[in-house]
């Protein structure tokens, strides 16, 4: 994880379980998490702060995380270029389309993938400088 300057995450997740599991994983990984859990409080925050990677469900209240990426990769804010990776259930190809069109780095599908598994390929991409996708 050297790659990596800035260990702090920004986990947007909804599912409340989930975002809490991510946050167990990332912590004891020595990473700096901020949780938030509806697209608009998560675009004032990507605006706003810094990050080192934002964990970006796709399926959000208020604004969706595609919405969310258009706006952080569009306007000028504090992580215009960090890492974003998508997390979602849907494998729809136009979706994962329209997410790499618009700067995702990653899109991680959750049910075919444990929490500890989801952080691995996060490590796995600044390891490697890659695009990830599962």
């Amino acid at each position: 994880m050297d790659n990596m300057k800035n260990k702090k995450v920004l986990i947007v997740e909804d599912d409340l379980f989930l975002s809490d599991i991510y946050n167990q994983i990332f912590t004891k990984r020595g990473y700096s998490v901020i949780n938030s859990y509806d697209g608009e409080d998560a675009l004032k925050r990507a605006k706003e702060e810094e990050f080192g990677i934002i964990m970006l469900d796709i399926m959000l209240p208020k604004k969706t995380g595609i919405d969310v990426l258009r706006e952080v990769r569009s306007t000028d804010n504090k992580s215009k270029d960090v890492p974003i990776f998508m997390l979602t259930n849907l494998g729809y190809d136009d979706i994962i389309k329209t997410a790499f069109e618009l700067g995702a780095n990653g899109y991680l599908v959750k049910s075919t993938l444990l929490p500890v598994q989801i952080v691995d390929e996060v490590e796995a991409f600044f390891d490697s400088d890659k695009i990830v996708g599962s």
